[in-house]
């Protein structure tokens, strides 16, 4: 079989400008002449095996930098921009998109801020009783949006903020326990905790020096919310640092990110990154397992398991997501070449949307994208409690998955039949993107591609798709 060809010209571009070498420094330590760095830079060229292993060897470069990154999310991200009707004549072939996600990215990630901005502006003018008289009114990024991306395209993982949250559960000791490290460390800066009847979470009181925890909260939620106060009291700096790095446009967004960051600092404790992924590997990914182990919520378990990306000591390449009951994606994050719809909801035939009905249950699928790549999905629901009778309750399900190549290492493909074609079943992006045109459950047609209408006939769609 025929080894898939190296391009990684941005990469390469990347790690010379992070070492501040010239492009003849750098080719002379690679050992290659400088016309062929230009050329692999460029893409022009694939990336040598030479030049692999003297990245290795003489840089220490984790090589499977070079075949990870933004390309795929860039390139999903723009098609799915690009299916929107004003760019109705004018769709790029994917060859195209691909070339730009690798050799111009900043020029993607422009024209994406663009298009955001353009859909931004089309919604305030459709409701522009609502702006007009508004002194504030203005075209900026929305900031959940704006944080949203900033998290997708750090593949998830915030390299300073985890090893500081490594660290600090570390001071306790190997076998110390999160809640008490926490405890522990409140009540040395003078803060004390207290479990109480009240309708928030978490409410600190910086005057009085008191953290009340909600009594209705589970355990883990509770030692959750004191190491996210730890990280707002004891990592602040590190947090500002983080925020003046990523130079978001408004200070809503800002707030937002500091308390996404601190989130990702209290997860980081309850599962310390070394520690998690030995016991991931060793467990086989049993979410249950490590949910006992570890004192977290199976939410909490796969979302970390989707952000153990650290250069050097990678986990697998999981993706994440979690979705309402009206199908609205919540969360979503992928080191995988799925990637999620920035818009809208997720594909219907996804086994995710299924975990409503079985609560408590873990749902298992096989499943196959458009561009033939097969998946293992799981799937569960996680349904939160408002903590009283007639309190509401969140609903929500979560799917977490990887690669079929990786069912070796995960615990829930013993008793599937990974090697049988017709066990996988067909799932997309998002139906304004999605290839597939004889699906049985399109919503919408696909934007990017023409239709033909028969008023003779009618199938299960009253459309064909060229």
């Amino acid at each position: 079989m025929a080894t898939q060809k190296l391009y990684a010209g941005a990469k390469l571009r990347e790690i010379r400008t992070r070492l501040g070498l010239t492009q003849k420094d750098f080719a002379t330590k690679l050992g290659v002449s400088l016309p062929y760095l230009n050329q692999m830079e460029n893409n022009n060229r694939p990336v040598s095996t030479t030049v692999v292993l003297a990245l290795a060897q003489e840089f220490g470069v984790d090589v499977t930098e070079l075949s990870t990154g933004d390309s795929e999310r860039l390139v999903s991200d723009m098609r799915e921009a690009l299916a929107d009707p004003v760019f109705a004549d004018t769709m790029p072939p994917l060859a195209d998109l691909r070339l730009t996600a690798s050799n111009a990215p900043a020029l993607a990630r422009a024209f994406l801020a663009l298009h955001r901005s353009y859909r931004q502006t089309h919604e305030r003018l459709a409701s522009l009783d609502e702006a007009l008289g508004r002194e504030d009114a203005r075209l900026q990024a929305s900031p959940w949006e704006e944080v949203r991306d900033f998290f997708h395209y750090c593949d998830n993982y915030i390299d300073a903020v985890d090893r500081a949250a490594e660290h600090f559960a570390a001071s306790g000791g190997a076998d110390a326990d999160s809640r008490q490290i926490a405890r522990d460390w409140l009540r040395s800066q003078g803060v004390a905790v207290e479990i109480a009847d009240i309708p928030q979470l978490r409410r600190y009181d910086p005057d009085a020096r008191t953290l009340r925890l909600s009594a209705r909260a589970a355990p883990q939620t509770q030692t959750f919310q004191m190491l996210l106060q730890v990280a707002l009291l004891q990592q602040d700096k590190l947090l500002e640092a983080t925020l003046d790095l990523a130079r978001f446009q408004s200070e809503e967004a800002r707030a937002i990110a500091k308390i996404g960051l601190a989130n990702y600092f209290a997860g980081a404790v309850l599962m310390p990154y070394g520690r998690f992924l030995e016991a991931a590997r060793a467990f086989r990914h049993d979410l249950e397992i490590l949910s006992n182990r570890f004192g977290a919520s199976i939410e909490q378990v796969a979302h970390r398991l989707s952000t153990l990306q650290r250069p050097g000591a990678k986990g697998i390449p999981f993706f994440f997501v979690r979705v309402d009951q009206a199908g609205t994606i919540t969360k979503r994050h992928s080191a995988t070449r799925l990637q999620f719809a920035r818009f809208g909801g997720a594909c219907p035939l996804w086994n995710v949307h299924r975990a409503f009905e079985t609560p408590g249950r873990f749902l298992l699928q096989l499943a196959e994208t458009p561009d033939g790549v097969r998946y293992i999905s799981l799937a569960r629901d996680v349904s939160k409690s408002g903590g009283s009778f007639g309190a509401p309750v969140r609903r929500y399900a979560i799917a977490l998955g990887c690669e079929v190549r990786h069912a070796d290492s995960l615990v829930y493909a013993d008793k599937l039949d990974v090697n049988n074609a017709a066990a996988y079943e067909p799932i997309g992006i998002s139906c304004r993107i999605c290839e597939r045109a004889e699906c049985h459950q399109r919503s919408v047609p696909p934007l990017e591609r023409r239709l033909n209408i028969e008023e003779n006939e009618r199938s299960v769609l009253p459309y064909r798709v060229r």
